[in-house]
């Protein structure tokens, strides 16, 4: 059976039976080739379920919009780390969440009406192909890839010297015009009311300018250390392409360097940042 046939027979057992009311996954979006989010509320709406390689949203963000209601959901390998994620900052109960897992071959960069030729960056490096939390698995689970070095693109970054670091992500956040797709899209982001929008204490200007588009992407990032999942959602978002993932990255390695952790992996494992231990020696400053 095919994992959209997989798919559709569970969301519509689960509707059937009432043990949700409701199932997020994707069907085909109006051009014909892409995908869009669905979200089925009756058993015949799953008939439009669908799952290949242009299911590139992370509909786990909606679930925050559904707390206490029972609701199924497909995920990716990638998707279901947020899910770990959002369990262990208790944002979502586990009990309510109904999991159809896919074992993910990897999702085309296509475009609106647009086939596309090449995986996305994501799937290019990524090593996990089948989710770390489901209820329902659909697909054959496959031996994981060898894949080049994980952070290489983070090294070529590090190589360089400070001055060309700092003029690169000048230029880059030059052409932030401060939309927050970024921040809208990422599971990560759920706070009632973003810093980015405070005005007591205002930690940055409405204006589009060079600080404070600094000041919003770099504060969104250490926001995140240790808490994103690698989705690549905000960078396939951006309107203006700042590769967004390299920043998010830089901090995902530091993190496995320092605290040997990995976001999502683990719903009961906090991120290391949400801790706190008084005898911690980091090796940082000679200690």
């Amino acid at each position: 059976m095919k994992t959209g046939e997989q798919i559709r027979e569970k969301a519509r057992e689960w509707l059937t039976n009432k043990t949700v009311d409701c199932v997020i996954g994707y069907e085909r979006a109006t051009d014909g080739v892409t995908a869009r989010p669905l979200f089925a509320y009756t058993p015949e709406e799953t008939d439009r379920f669908i799952f290949d390689d242009t299911c590139a949203h992370n509909l786990t963000k909606y679930l925050l919009n559904r707390k206490g209601k029972p609701t199924g959901i497909v995920v990716k390998p990638c998707d279901s780390r947020a899910i770990n994620l959002l369990i262990n900052e208790n944002q979502i109960e586990r009990d309510k969440v109904f999991i159809i897992g896919v074992v993910c071959p990897g999702l085309s960069d296509k475009a609106w009406k647009r086939p596309g030729e090449e995986l996305l960056p994501a799937c290019q490096s990524c090593r996990q192909h089948t989710p770390v939390l489901y209820d329902f698995l659909a697909g054959e689970p496959a031996d994981e890839p060898e894949l080049p070095e994980r952070y290489s693109d983070v090294d070529q970054m590090e190589a360089k010297s400070p001055g060309e670091r700092r003029a690169f992500w000048e230029e880059q956040f030059s052409r932030c015009i401060r939309c927050y797709a970024c921040r809208q899209v990422c599971p990560g982001c759920y706070c009632p009311e973003c810093f980015a929008e405070r005005l007591d204490p205002l930690w940055v200007g409405i204006r589009i300018a060079p600080s404070e588009n600094e000041m919003w992407n770099f504060m969104r990032a250490f926001h995140l250390a240790g808490r994103c999942i690698g989705c690549y959602q905000c960078e396939r978002v951006c309107p203006v392409h700042i590769p967004l993932s390299l920043l998010n990255r830089k901090l995902e390695k530091e993190c496995l360097e320092m605290f040997d952790f990995e976001a999502g992996i683990d719903a009961e494992v906090a991120p290391p940042f949400a801790t706190f231990k008084k005898d911690e020696k980091l090796g940082v400053g000679g200690e």
